[in-house]
């Protein structure tokens, strides 16, 4: 596993649901507050289970982003860290492509890509 696997340098927000050699899913869950250190996402679809308020941080940068729940978004590879900023428990799925090339810098994504219908 990489130094930066979120399974690692949060095991008590990430917890792995399922595996194969294609995607890999993640169920994430925090408190209001909670903090993650800096971790790394490849090319990714997350869904809000819950609203989603949360302050991402990497180097210098940071976003705020918030999200309804039941909201699906592309989440492009970038490392950060983040902090819930909302006043709700957040609860999210992750799933991370393995088979496709990554189409973030993981140095100018941050956040989820804006939403298109």
């Amino acid at each position: 596993m990489d130094t930066d696997d979120p399974l690692e340098t949060d095991p008590q927000h990430y917890r792995l649901l399922w595996e194969n050699q294609h995607v890999r899913v993640l169920d994430y869950t925090d408190a209001p507050g909670d903090e993650t250190q800096v971790h790394h996402h490849p090319d990714s679809v997350m869904v809000t289970l819950t609203a989603f308020d949360r302050r991402l941080t990497i180097d210098d940068r940071s976003r705020d982003v918030t999200l309804p729940a039941g909201t699906a978004v592309w989440l492009g590879a970038q490392r950060h860290s983040g902090r819930n900023s909302g006043t709700t428990p957040t609860h999210t799925i992750l799933v991370e492509l393995k088979d496709l090339p990554e189409s973030g810098s993981g140095s100018d994504t941050l956040g989820p890509a804006a939403q298109t219908v």
